[in-house]
C-alpha cells in the first residue's frame, strides 16, 4: 500500500505541475479577458439572481435550489480539512494561491454552467445536464461524453464521498472516541434515505443545511478574528510572504504552496472541474447566463469566504504547520485553541453537516451522468447502492489513500472538461452578450430563445 501511495503522489504531482495548473490558470485568464472580468463586473447581479424563481411553481428547481445543491457539494471537507492539508504541506502561502485560482476560476465556472443550461434536457418534472450533455450535443462526441460521465460518477459518487465520510468519522473519533465503523454505518444509512428520494429531496435537504451551517461557521470565525484583531495583520503578511518570499523560494516552499493552493482550492470550489454544471442544469431560469452568474458566485462563497475563514482561524491560533497535525485534526486543534474545551465538538458538528451535504450533492452529480449513459432505472439503483457502500468504505479507510485516489480521478475529469469548455466557449459568451443586450434594452428578466433545442422553445 505504501508503494501504491507513493506512485499516486508522483503521478499527481506530475499531472498537476505540468498539465493542469497551467491549463486552469491559462484558461481562467482567457475567460476572464474574454468576458471582460465578468466575475467582478456582475457581482451585484449574481446576488440579485439568488432569489430568482423562489416560490414559483415550474418545471425543475429554483436558481437558489440549484445554488444550494452545488454549494452543498463544494462546501465540505475541502473547506475544513482541505484547507488544513494545504497549510500543513504548502504553508500559509498556499492560501494566496487558493484565492487566486478562485478569482480566476469563477470565470470558468460561468462558462461551464451557462453551457449546462443551454444543453440541458427534460427529465420527469425537472431537467438534467452537465459536461457529458454539452460534450455530446456541442462537440458531437458521445463517446467522450460517456467517458466523462463514467469518470465523474466514480470520482464524486465514490471517491469524493469516501473523502467526506472519512473526515466525518476521523473527526468524531478524535473528539469523542466514537467507533468509525459504527458512525460510518449511520452516515451511510442517512445518505441512502436522502439519495433514493432524487433531486427534489436532495435540494430540500441542501437548502436547509447549507445556508444555516455556512452562516453559522462564518459568524463563529468572524468572532474569532475580531477577538484576535491585533494578529490579523500578521496573518495576512504571513500569507503574502509565504506565497512570494525569498526564503520560501530557496527552500522550494513556493512550489509547494502553489501546488497545494491550486489542488485544494479546486477540490473545494470545483471551478472548471465539470461538477457544478450538473446542478446548474436542473434550475428553471429564463436565460442560461443566470445560472452562469449564480455558479460563479458559488466559487466566491466557497473559497474567498469559507475557506478563508478556516485559514484565518488556523493561522491566528498558531497551530503547527510542520505536518505533525494534519487534515481535520489541525482544524480541530485550532478551534480548541480559541474556544477551549469546545473546539473539537464545534468542528465535529460543522464537518458532520458540511460533509453530509457534500455526500448528497456529490451523489447527484453521479445520478445526472448515469442518466446520460442509460435511462434504465435498475442501473441507477445499482449505482445508489454502490455509492452508499463507498460512503461506508471511506469511513474506515486510510486518509492518505482516499485523498490520493480522489486527486488522480479529479485530474482526469478536469482535463476533459477544460478542453470541452474551451471549444464551446463562444456559445457561452454569445449567451452572455445576449443577456447583457437585453438588460441594456430595459428587459428586467432576459429570455433566451434557441430554436435548436426544444427545452428553450
Amino acid at each position: 500500500m505504501e508503494r501504491f501511495n507513493k506512485l499516486l503522489l508522483t503521478t499527481n504531482d506530475t499531472i498537476w505541475t505540468y498539465i493542469l495548473i497551467p491549463m486552469l490558470i491559462g484558461i481562467g485568464i482567457y475567460f476572464t479577458f474574454r468576458g471582460r472580468g465578468i466575475q467582478f463586473r456582475y457581482i451585484g447581479e449574481m446576488f440579485r439572481l439568488l432569489g430568482d424563481g423562489i416560490g414559483k411553481k415550474s418545471k425543475g428547481i429554483s436558481s437558489f435550489g440549484a445554488f444550494c445543491v452545488s454549494v452543498a457539494s463544494r462546501v465540505g471537507t475541502g473547506n475544513l480539512a482541505g484547507v488544513a492539508t494545504a497549510l500543513s504541506i504548502g504553508g500559509a502561502g498556499s492560501i494566496f494561491w487558493m484565492w487566486l485560482i478562485a478569482l480566476i476560476g469563477s470565470a470558468s465556472a460561468f462558462v461551464e454552467s451557462t453551457l449546462a443550461q443551454i444543453y440541458k434536457e427534460p427529465k420527469g418534472d425537472s431537467f438534467v445536464g452537465g459536461p457529458a450533455y454539452y460534450i455530446e450535443k456541442g462537440l458531437n462526441k458521445r463517446w467522450l461524453g460517456v467517458l466523462f460521465a463514467i469518470i465523474i460518477s466514480i470520482t464524486f459518487g465514490m471517491f469524493f464521498n469516501s473523502v467526506q465520510s472519512n473526515t466525518i468519522t476521523l473527526a468524531f473519533k478524535s473528539s469523542f472516541d466514537i467507533d468509525r465503523a459504527t458512525l460510518g454505518a449511520v452516515v451511510s444509512l442517512l445518505s441512502m434515505a436522502v439519495i433514493f428520494g432524487g433531486i427534489k429531496r436532495i435540494t430540500l435537504i441542501s437548502s436547509i443545511i447549507v445556508p444555516i451551517m455556512a452562516v453559522g461557521y462564518i459568524l463563529l470565525v468572524l468572532y474569532i478574528v475580531i477577538t484576535n484583531i491585533s494578529l490579523f495583520g500578521d496573518v495576512i503578511s504571513q500569507i503574502i510572504d509565504s506565497a512570494f518570499g525569498l526564503r520560501q523560494a530557496v527552500a522550494g516552499g513556493v512550489g509547494a504552496a502553489i501546488m497545494q493552493g491550486v489542488k485544494r482550492g479546486l477540490f473545494s470550489n470545483e471551478a472548471g472541474m465539470g461538477s457544478a454544471p450538473n446542478a446548474a442544469a436542473t434550475a428553471t431560469v429564463s436565460h442560461p447566463a443566470k445560472q452562469g452568474f449564480i455558479q460563479a458566485l458559488g466559487v466566491f462563497m466557497d473559497t474567498i469566504v469559507i475557506c478563508s475563514c478556516t485559514a484565518f482561524m488556523i493561522l491566528i491560533s498558531g497551530a503547527p504547520l510542520d505536518g505533525s497535525i494534519k487534515g481535520i485534526e489541525l482544524t480541530q486543534y485550532a478551534m480548541d485553541q480559541q474556544i477551549a474545551g469546545y473546539g473539537n465538538l464545534i468542528i465535529s458538528i460543522f464537518i458532520l453537516f458540511f460533509a453530509f451535504s457534500s455526500i448528497i450533492g456529490n451523489y447527484y452529480y453521479g445520478e445526472a451522468n448515469i442518466t446520460f449513459i442509460t435511462r434504465k432505472k435498475i442501473y441507477l439503483n445499482i449505482y445508489r447502492i454502490v455509492v452508499v457502500a463507498m460512503v461506508f468504505w471511506g469511513s474506515i479507510a486510510s486518509l492518505d489513500t482516499v485523498w490520493s485516489i480522489a486527486d488522480v480521478s479529479m485530474a482526469v475529469m478536469t482535463f476533459v472538461n477544460l478542453i470541452a469548455i474551451v471549444l464551446l466557449s463562444k456559445i457561452a459568451f454569445d449567451a452572455l452578450a445576449d443577456y447583457i443586450k437585453q438588460k441594456k434594452a430595459g428587459i428586467k428578466s432576459p429570455i433566451y430563445k434557441n430554436s435548436e433545442f426544444d427545452v428553450w422553445k
